[in-house]
């Protein structure tokens, strides 16, 4: 066999191989999705190969028969035939050509744009497969194992976020949740450090930590430490010493450790000052007055901010203003603490570069002088910015067009003037506000009270027991006999209060008006509310 026969009979081969891979793939299937334009793009060629060399090779070579009585050429239309009537319409759309004949002038321009198609897509479904082999080989990044490793932007919990509304009693200058999270890390490493000074040992941040961890169960870091001495940097004194007893074969005694001394007055005797329970309720209460000041100047940067801005003396604030945020407050930046002292090693390019300049070929010194300019080079500036006070909500303009800017002045003063107020009010003045708002219903009350029982006169038990099970308000019988009371100051023409040997009565003026009544209560509280 000829080298030209040898061709031939590899393209038809090719061909054939192409045509069974293309009709054993199932319909639909994704293997034959994605394997339909590569085999179409083989069986093509090699049919196109067998057209183009056996007919001009059979012509050429001496004896041999004609081309369409070749059996060859038949065989390979019988099986195409066959395959085209088995598989798809779409797959084989390519191949409706007749294969008997040989392909004239006009029909090699044809098959040549077919080949080149057919190249174009092996070459797309070769980059989808590569593509789908690198996103599988590329590793998931790992998940953040607990809250410490949360990233900054992740939202804080609700229980966290709203920590200064759900606290009980009257408000007042509250403290953020992390603040007095700190506080109590304050308590107990204060009450650790005590306990172990007292008994003249070397306090350790090791020891402390675990029993700050233990009566806390919360994490207690160096950076908790940092931020201690942060609010408070007269209470502790930190140094790094080794040679400490550690009884651990973790911990080598030749090893740094962090120690910590409390700084406490020196006694007259000159003996060693104990740390005692007035001791630490004194740097207890100077720690928690410290972070009220921190957030006092937080709050008065956000009454600066304000249109128009406010400014409140601190000895009269008593409460923080209502659109200040307490618990968006920045967190308290860490204090560098002494750290060991480390050996001389060569860390940067620049170190090794001074040390080895004589020792190293010029294309090495050239290559590290590059990567110390590289690492010189400032660094774009990516960090996050610290957090700052919650700003005011600002109004959009397309709400305040039309109105005049002078009415807008006066409410933005009166609001002002209101809130200042509210500010400095103090806390027996707002438990007889919060009083005088319910007394228009309770007058109501008492008046349905005296009409039930039918008596010009009730003690005061007898008042109070009644109003109790009457009033929305959940209420004790003290509390309803204190808002007696202030009805009886306020309304002494309506209800009229009479001591009577060991009892007290109440009298109420049924014929009175209860409209004028309750506009009077409401008057009265408007009035010292604005005051």
């Amino acid at each position: 066999m000829s080298g030209l026969d040898k061709r031939g009979g590899f393209s038809k081969e090719l061909g054939h191989r192409s045509l069974r891979s293309l009709t054993a793939c199932p319909r639909g299937s994704q293997v034959a999705q994605s394997r339909a334009p590569i085999l179409q793009a083989r069986c093509l060629q090699g049919l196109i190969m067998s057209h183009l060399w056996l007919p001009s090779c059979q012509d050429s070579l001496p004896g041999s028969p004609a081309a369409p009585s070749s059996p060859t050429c038949h065989s390979l239309a019988k099986k195409v035939k066959k395959t085209s009537a088995s598989a798809p319409a779409g797959h084989l759309s390519l191949l409706a050509a007749p294969q008997n004949k040989v392909p004239s002038k006009d029909a090699v321009p044809e098959l040549q744009a077919c080949l080149q198609r057919a190249r174009e897509l092996s070459a797309r479904v070769r980059a989808l497969k590569d593509r789908a082999q690198e996103g599988a080989e590329e590793p998931s990044p790992p998940e953040a194992e607990g809250p410490e490793k949360r990233p900054r932007s992740e939202k804080v919990p609700a229980y966290q976020r709203f920590h200064a509304l759900a606290l009980p009693g009257l408000p007042g200058l509250v403290l953020p949740y992390k603040y007095q999270v700190l506080a109590e890390m304050f308590r107990s490493m204060d009450t650790i450090v005590g306990m172990l000074h007292n008994r003249s040992e070397t306090v350790t941040f090791a020891k402390v930590k675990r029993g700050v961890q233990d009566m806390m169960r919360r994490r207690f870091e160096e950076y908790n430490v940092g931020q201690i001495k942060t609010v408070y940097p007269m209470s502790y004194c930190f140094r790094q010493e080794r040679n400490v007893p550690t009884f651990k074969d973790s911990v080598k005694k030749s090893d740094y450790q962090l120690t910590i001394e409390p700084l406490l007055d020196v006694e007259a005797g000159g003996t060693t000052p104990q740390l005692t329970a007035s001791r630490l309720l004194q740097r207890r209460q100077v720690f928690s007055q410290n972070l009220v000041d921190r957030v006092k100047e937080h709050h008065k940067a956000f009454l600066a901010s304000l249109n128009p801005p406010m400014a409140v003396p601190e000895d009269q604030l008593t409460r923080w203003h209502p659109r200040f945020n307490v618990d968006e407050v920045p967190d308290i930046e860490p204090a560098e603490l002494p750290q060991p002292p480390t050996a001389e090693k060569l860390t940067t390019a620049q170190e090794v570069l001074a040390r080895a300049r004589n020792l190293m070929s010029p294309r090495m010194e050239k290559a590290l002088s590059h990567a110390a300019l590289c690492a010189a080079e400032p660094r774009s500036p990516g960090s996050p910015s610290p957090a700052l006070p919650a700003s005011p909500p600002t109004i959009p303009p397309s709400v305040l067009k039309g109105v005049p800017q002078a009415l807008l002045e006066r409410i933005r003063a009166k609001e002002a003037q209101k809130q200042l107020a509210q500010m400095t009010r103090r806390p027996e003045l707002e438990l007889r506000l919060q009083r005088l708002e319910r007394l228009p219903e309770l007058a109501r009350v008492l008046r349905g009270v005296f009409v039930a029982e039918r008596k010009p006169a009730l003690t005061m038990e007898v008042a109070c027991a009644r109003m109790v099970g009457s009033c929305r308000a959940t209420l004790s019988l003290g509390e309803m006999e204190k808002h007696l009371l202030l009805l009886v100051e306020l309304l002494p023409d309506w209800l009229s209060l009479h001591r009577i040997r060991t009892d007290t009565y109440i009298k109420l003026d049924k014929a009175a008006d209860l409209a004028s009544i309750t506009a009077r209560l409401a008057r009265q509280a408007r009035t010292e509310e604005g005051q």
